[in-house]
């Protein structure tokens, strides 16, 4: 039996899974994002890279079928399903600076990368190790002028992506913490870890 596990609101986790294994990532609720960041358990300078993920993928936005690659040009994992099939690759997890600078907040906000970094420090990494992530059920659109602009996700609650680890990995996960990413709202993210590329 498989046990799913629970990233509350505004927090993170982090694990290890072992090539050929598969995360399955799903939004219980509905309109929730996770980023997720990967790092090579046996030699944590390599890690995930959304520019190479771009080039080798020759896309933007990556569902099933693509490749997530790493600083090093391996591939580190594959997406094998995605129901909701909106993700982003381009912005970089919400940090304090974020809700400083986008939202005019002065005081403590929970954020992306803090969670990131509390979880992955145990591993050894620390926040300026941290990459841009693979933002699952994000919703970022942009016009013919390059401006972005974040939407609430398309999301519906079950909806999942099914990743196949291509090496060792440490990976971090979240639950998101910024406002516009999420609808307005802050709600878990489940994850469930299996061995093979079964559910």
């Amino acid at each position: 039996m498989n046990y799913t596990h629970t990233i509350p609101p505004q927090t993170g986790a982090a694990f290890e899974l072992k090539k050929g294994n598969t995360l399955t990532v799903l939004d219980p609720r509905g309109q929730q994002v996770s980023d997720m960041v990967l790092f090579n358990k046996h030699d944590l300078k390599e890690k995930i890279s959304s520019g190479k993920t771009m080039d080798f993928e020759e896309s933007i936005l990556l569902s099933t079928g693509n490749f997530l690659w790493s600083n090093r040009s391996n591939k580190m994992m594959e997406i094998k399903a995605d129901t909701n099939g909106r993700n982003d690759f381009l912005l970089a997890p919400c940090s304090p600076e974020t809700f400083q600078i986008m939202y005019n907040e002065s005081g403590y906000h929970p954020s992306c990368l803090e969670n990131l970094h509390l979880n992955l420090k145990s591993f050894g990494i620390e926040i300026d190790d941290i990459p841009t992530a693979f933002n699952i059920f994000m919703n970022v659109q942009f016009d013919e002028k390059g401006r972005l602009k974040v939407l609430p996700p398309t999301s519906k609650p079950g909806d999942l992506v099914r990743f196949t680890a291509e090496m060792d990995l440490i990976v971090g996960l979240t639950a998101c913490s910024a406002e516009d990413s999420n609808g307005g709202t802050f709600k878990p993210i489940h994850y469930v870890i299996t061995e093979g590329d079964g559910f």
